[in-house]
């Protein structure tokens, strides 16, 4: 199949987007414009919804034209003498799922190039050279499905859209002039938390050195601030301030990342966010896998418990973090 220099009519496949997912693919959507700017792109979720649809519409304006939610691919069971969605036509069918039955139900829909990594390439009508070693991060191996009919590495494609009610907010909460360094102490377990007092530590060295600390707290993390309050007065949590309507959103959290000098964050939906407003990172993990993980951000320091003998969090050094996360503020 020969491939298509510029797609007028693009249809990328999910089974569905939670928040933490559709955050992870954010610099995949940026880099489909970055590739055909001038394309229609088509988002389905088959089988679920999708963040992109709600919590994170605003980002996408102008990068997705176009949501299609719980399509019916739930089952494959009957479907394979029709075709999906109406028999609608698209110049480019990207399949990001590896579900090999799923694959050939996508395949149905009616199109030019069609790119899945489903059974390893098997049904693509685009390959990767051999040999091939898969990537390990879901978000580059979503790039080398772009890259195959782009040709080479996309673009990096437009920046996110700028709320502008969101960084007045953010402007409110976080003032021009002081240096703000971030901290996201929450994780969806235990087992990725890095220990909260040497958060509280490493946030009043920052105090010492003239710097503002900001906490950033996950909706189920408020129980944390009288512990941030007692041990670190001088600290900032935003989600403390008053704030209204669609601003009790991520949207006003990657404003205010966009604050930030530099970060700290566990291996976390909250580490995604900052991800997204491009903040200088500094990625703690312990027993989950950074090189499948870790957020998609231009300035990222991963550190491992591994490094310091073993899988749980508590073997990271407040000293690692703390000469690591001075490296990005400088």
């Amino acid at each position: 199949m020969i491939k298509d220099p510029c797609p007028q009519s693009i249809l990328v496949y999910v089974g569905g987007d939670l928040l933490g997912d559709a955050l992870i693919k954010l610099p995949f959507v940026r880099a489909l414009k970055g590739a055909w700017p001038n394309s229609h792109l088509t988002w389905l979720a088959g089988t679920h919804k999708t963040a992109f649809a709600r919590e994170l519409a605003p980002l996408v304006a102008g990068l997705i034209d176009e949501i299609i939610e719980e399509a019916g691919f739930e089952s494959v069971k009957g479907k394979f003498f029709s075709r999906p969605l109406g028999g609608r036509y698209f110049d480019l069918l990207i399949d990001t799922q590896r579900g090999v039955a799923r694959s050939l139900l996508v395949r149905r829909i009616r199109h030019k190039v069609f790119v899945s990594g489903a059974a390893n390439f098997l049904f693509s009508d685009l390959k990767p050279a051999k040999p091939r070693t898969r990537p390990p991060k879901m978000i580059n191996q979503m790039m080398e499905l772009i890259s195959l009919t782009y040709g080479a590495a996309p673009p990096k494609g437009p920046p996110l859209w700028v709320d502008p009610a969101a960084d007045r907010k953010a402007a409110d909460i976080l003032p021009s002039g002081p240096v703000y360094v971030g901290f996201a102490p929450g994780a969806g377990g235990p087992h990725k938390r890095w220990p909260l007092n040497r958060y509280l530590s490493l946030a009043g060295s920052q105090i010492g050195a003239g710097r503002t600390p900001v906490f950033i707290l996950g909706p189920g993390e408020m129980d944390l601030t009288s512990k941030i309050r007692n041990a670190v007065p001088g600290a900032i949590i935003p989600e403390e301030q008053p704030r209204a309507g669609h601003l009790e959103t991520p949207i006003l959290s990657i404003a205010i990342s966009r604050r930030l000098r530099a970060a700290v964050a566990n291996d976390s939906g909250v580490g995604h966010i900052l991800a997204a407003g491009e903040t200088p990172l500094v990625s703690l993990f312990g027993p989950t896998l950074p090189d499948k993980f870790a957020p998609a951000t231009p300035y990222l320091r991963v550190i491992r418990a591994q490094e310091f003998g073993g899988d749980s969090m508590e073997f990271i050094p407040e000293a690692a973090v703390g000469a690591a996360l001075e490296i990005l503020i400088s």
